[in-house]
């Protein structure tokens, strides 16, 4: 069950002009399902992606970023649910080709023009025949309907909204959907997501921002260290709300905009931790005083993947020494033990290199039976900081990924 985590309705999901939805049930998986997204965008749109670093990457992930960057502009984007299109070498990609070309017949664009998105089982050929023929059934869907019909192993629907000044005379509104649940770590995760505004934003400005937003927010989270094959994350900016375009990073607007989205795209990513597979707890980690952010990442997430971490929180265990000890072989050679304090939520558990002279385990206790919990640790060495999102990992989550193909 997900972690204070309760799909959005319709109503509470702002529709974006410049884009139009459709869902539709190929069958890939399972019958009387929706599984195929389609997005139809204006022709005054830009696009901005990132992509797993999986260097076994999904046939769609090399199909998208080829076509990404065409001269014309994207006008469509398709999404399948049930197959991942990965590990299916050449007839894989000739088959993510297939199906941006039947989009671009009913759309009536190039198929460079078409990006493909997939997510579902691996290693297993994709039935590209289910998915064309159930294009031209698609019907007009909102946008809580196209965060349902991308689901895997979800159990909840992910979508949020935004709405704020960009500017002086201008309100940008965008909404935005994601799916991930299990195979969740940065450089991207088994994980989409699609954000749409109405913002006007030159191409090259909106790559940038799509990466720096990636950075603080999917890229922020892990639930069980593996990375994906499929990952993606899309902006798009449909240019549709008026405003002139941002087309350079000191514009003011820029780091607005950013603001704007990286809070929704925030709490996207942080929805997939909620709904982690099999989770009852979320999980901050947040590392202060590191030599630098990249040495607090790692630190971050040391304890983060520990499996040993992961079912403490689990069980409500105050074994606290399990995060110590994660600390210890994150890899910092130089790390300065009596200098670390730790504290669970705003309780002092460790410092001067042990337990806290004031720390007891009714206080830990304590801390460990709630549902979200923050720790907290000072290294002592700089002023870098960062904070990661994870969960426990419990004994559902065996159980969903033993019986993921049956």
């Amino acid at each position: 069950m997900a972690v204070n985590l309760t799909a959005k309705t319709a109503d509470e999901l702002l529709p974006v002009d410049g884009v139009q939805v459709y869902v539709g049930q190929a069958g890939v998986k399972k019958e009387n399902h929706d599984d195929v997204t389609l997005m139809v965008l204006g022709g005054s749109n830009t696009v901005g992606a990132v992509f797993t670093q999986n260097r076994f990457c999904a046939a769609p992930v090399y199909i998208a970023k080829s076509h990404l960057f065409d001269e014309d502009g994207v006008r469509a984007l398709v999404v399948n649910t049930g197959n991942a299109n990965a590990g299916t070498g050449a007839q894989g990609r000739a088959d993510a080709v297939e199906i941006c070309a039947a989009v671009a017949r009913q759309v009536g664009c190039k198929t460079t023009q078409v990006l493909p998105f997939s997510t579902g089982v691996i290693l297993e050929p994709l039935p590209a025949d289910k998915i064309i023929a159930a294009l031209p059934k698609v019907r007009p869907a909102d946008w809580s309907e196209a965060a349902r019909a991308i689901m895997t192993t979800d159990t909840v629907p992910k979508a949020a909204s935004r709405e704020g000044k960009v500017g002086e005379n201008h309100t940008v509104r965008a909404t935005g959907i994601a799916k991930g649940s299990g195979m969740i770590c940065p450089n991207m995760a088994t994980m989409l997501g699609f954000i749409v505004c109405d913002a006007r934003v030159s191409q090259p400005v909106l790559q940038l921002m799509t990466q720096e937003i990636a950075d603080m927010s999917f890229n922020s989270i892990t639930v069980d260290g593996d990375t994906s094959t499929n990952d993606s994350f899309v902006i798009i900016a449909t240019g549709k709300c008026g405003q002139s375009e941002i087309d350079n990073i000191a514009d003011p607007r820029y780091e607005q905009l950013k603001t704007l989205l990286g809070s929704l795209a925030l709490e996207l990513a942080q929805a997939i931790v909620r709904d982690g597979e099999g989770a009852t707890k979320f999980i901050t980690i947040r590392v202060e005083n590191a030599a630098d952010r990249d040495e607090a990442r790692q630190v971050a997430y040391a304890v983060a993947h520990s499996p040993l971490v992961k079912t403490a929180f689990f069980a409500s265990d105050p074994n606290l020494g399990r995060l110590l000890a994660a600390i210890g072989y994150a890899g910092v050679e130089d790390l300065d033990t009596d200098k670390l304090k730790m504290w669970l939520d705003d309780v002092l558990v460790a410092e001067l290199g042990g337990r806290a002279a004031g720390y007891t385990e009714e206080q830990g206790q304590a801390v460990m039976n709630r549902d979200e919990i923050t720790v907290r640790i000072d290294l002592g060495r700089g002023r870098g900081q960062a904070t990661v999102y994870t969960c426990d990992l419990s004994h559902e989550y065996v159980s969903i990924n033993a019986d993921y193909r049956s």
